[in-house]
């Protein structure tokens, strides 16, 4: 599975390691991605999602009905 975030669509960015000599060497910069159940109340049955932090901070707030509402609206969640 991709390193993709299900609700914000966040992905892995590119940069630098970047030495005390100013050397540059590219690397990857993961978002903080976590594999987390929720209850779909209006559903009435569990979900798992691969989601950052943030995302989970988001449900936390607004409710994954709305998140998952807002989510389809984007295209970030294909299910």
């Amino acid at each position: 599975m991709a390193r993709v975030c299900e609700i914000t669509g966040k992905r892995p960015q590119v940069g630098n390691n970047v030495s005390h000599a100013n050397n540059k060497t590219k690397r990857r910069f993961y978002p903080n991605l976590q594999k987390k159940r929720f209850f779909v109340p209006e559903e009435g049955k569990w979900i798992t999602l691969k989601v950052s932090t943030k995302a989970i901070k988001t449900i936390n707030k607004l409710g994954i009905s709305a998140v998952l509402k807002e989510a389809k609206a984007k295209g970030h969640l294909a299910k």
